[in-house]
C-alpha cells in the first residue's frame, strides 16, 4: 500500500547503534504569508467581495437650473473559493513494535506539521509569484500587477510601471509617487499610502542599503536618504523566502476597508490519529481549508525586476 511506513521503510531503525537520525525535520523561517495578506475567517463555501464605484466630481449648478444627479454602479466581483488540503501517514503495527528509536516516531508529527506550514507559505507566495502572469486573473479580468486594470466606469489604471526596473532608490521613489497618485473608479484621488517593501532573499542586502542608509546609497553625494528621512515606507522591508523571481519586488499599500490582499481561513489546521481495526496500522492525518487572493489591486505595486 502506497504511503505506508513499514519495517522496510528504514531498516536501520531495527538495529541498535545509530548515533543520530537527520533530515526528518529542520528549523524553519518564521511565518511569512501574514506579511503579504490580511487574514479573515469564513463560515461559507466561498466569499465574495463586490466593488461599488461611488460618485464623480460635483458639477456646477447654474442659476435656476436643476441639481445634477449621479449614480453608483456595482463593479467587479472577486470570489474566494476555499480549498481543502489534507495529508497523513500510516505506520504498521510491526514497525511500531520493532522500531528501536523513539525519536524517529516522535518526529513524524513534526514533519507532517512542517509540510502543512510550507504548503501554506507556497500557496500564499504564489499569488505574488504569478502577479505578472496573464493566466492568473483577478476579479477585473487581468493579472494582479498590470498596466491596464479596467475601471467599471471607463478607462484604466496601473499598479506596475510601464517599464520594469531593478530595485533602487530611484525606482522606489517612482513607485511611491505613482501610488500616491492613485484614484478610485470615478477618478477621485484617494489616500493609498505605501507601507512595506516585499522582496526575495536575493535583494535583501540591496534593500538594506537603500532603506537604512542615512544618505543617498551608492554615491558620494551628501544628500539625505529621503525615503528613510520621510518614513515613506513605515513598515520597512520584508523578505519572503518563497518568492521564485529573484528580482521582482512589491510594495504593499494601506487602503481603506481591508479589501486588498486577503487570506480567508475556512477551517484552521487540525491533526487527528486513529488505528485500523483489521490491519492494526496506526494512522495520522492533518487537514485545513483556506484561500488566498486579492480584491482591490491598488493594495499592491509590483515590479517584475529584470
Amino acid at each position: 500500500m502506497a504511503g505506508v511506513i513499514t519495517t522496510a521503510s528504514h531498516p536501520k531503525a531495527l538495529w541498535p547503534g545509530i548515533k543520530a537520525w537527520w533530515g526528518q525535520t529542520y528549523a524553519e523561517h518564521v511565518t511569512e504569508y501574514t506579511d503579504l495578506f490580511d487574514t479573515d475567517s469564513s463560515s461559507q463555501n466561498y466569499e465574495e467581495d463586490v466593488q461599488l464605484t461611488g460618485f464623480g466630481l460635483v458639477p456646477v449648478k447654474n442659476q435656476s437650473s436643476g441639481v445634477s444627479y449621479d449614480s453608483e454602479v456595482q463593479g467587479f466581483v472577486t470570489r474566494y473559493t476555499h480549498v481543502a488540503y489534507a495529508m497523513g501517514y500510516i505506520v504498521t503495527r510491526e514497525e511500531q513494535d520493532d522500531n528501536l528509536y523513539e525519536k524517529v516516531s516522535r518526529n513524524r508529527a513534526a514533519a507532517l506539521a512542517m509540510s502543512f506550514r510550507q504548503t501554506k507559505e507556497n500557496i500564499g507566495a504564489n499569488v505574488f509569484n504569478r502577479a505578472f502572469n496573464a493566466t492568473y486573473l483577478g476579479g477585473d479580468g487581468v493579472a494582479l500587477c498590470s498596466t491596464a486594470h479596467p475601471n467599471t466606469t471607463g478607462g484604466t489604471f496601473a499598479n506596475r510601471p510601464a517599464v520594469d526596473a531593478d530595485l533602487s532608490e530611484a525606482s522606489l521613489e517612482d513607485a511611491m509617487i505613482a501610488i500616491m497618485g492613485f484614484t478610485n473608479d470615478r477618478g477621485l484621488l484617494i489616500s493609498v499610502m505605501p507601507n512595506t517593501l516585499h522582496i526575495a532573499r536575493n535583494e535583501v542586502f540591496n534593500a538594506q542599503r537603500i532603506l537604512h542608509s542615512s544618505y543617498q546609497p551608492g554615491n558620494a553625494n551628501n544628500d539625505i536618504n529621503v525615503i528613510k528621512a520621510g518614513n515613506y515606507l513605515p513598515g520597512g522591508f520584508k523578505v519572503n523566502h518563497y518568492f521564485t523571481a529573484a528580482h521582482a519586488w512589491f510594495i504593499r499599500n494601506i487602503i481603506p476597508g481591508g479589501t486588498g490582499m486577503k487570506h480567508y481561513e475556512r477551517c484552521a489546521i487540525m491533526f487527528d490519529q486513529d488505528n485500523d481495526f483489521d490491519t492494526m496500522n496506526a494512522k495520522a492525518k492533518g487537514y485545513e481549508r483556506y484561500s488566498f487572493g486579492w480584491s482591490d489591486p491598488r493594495a499592491v505595486w509590483g515590479v517584475n525586476g529584470p
